[in-house]
């Protein structure tokens, strides 16, 4: 497997960049556009899971990037949250709630896979650290 330089080669951020830009298109129509506490809630949480994954990766130590990126599946959970306020207030269809809360839960756990990959790498480089 080849090694990631870049943090837009991750599978993580490239799904949560595109959960930022559909919630930014179903969050600019009708009565869902004029909750605008609910949009910019919603909005600000999907933006956490991408910029968390980037900001973890460009740190380059293991334990930030699992920090970080502890912080953007938790966000993913709260944008699942904010998807049932926008489902229940009518501002979208089951089908979208259920297409979005879809999208969220994949992200959710690419974002804990990754994570759990990286956990496994720091314990490794440590067992090594130690057998030395």
């Amino acid at each position: 497997m080849a090694k990631v330089e870049r943090f837009e080669e991750l599978v993580a951020w490239q799904k949560g960049r595109r959960l930022v830009r559909d919630l930014y298109h179903v969050t600019r129509r009708g009565d869902f556009a004029r909750d605008r506490d609910l949009v910019s809630q919603i909005r600000r949480a999907a933006v956490s899971v991408m910029s968390n994954v980037a900001e973890g990766f460009e740190r380059g130590g293991r334990s930030e990037f699992e920090h970080f990126l502890s912080t953007a599946k938790s966000s993913c959970g709260e944008v699942r949250s904010l998807l049932y306020v926008a489902f229940d207030a009518e501002y979208i269809d089951e089908s979208t709630f259920l297409r979005f809360r879809a999208n969220a839960d994949e992200v959710g756990r690419i974002v804990g896979g990754l994570r759990a990959a990286v956990e496994r790498q720091r314990q490794a480089q440590q067992t090594q650290r130690r057998s030395r």
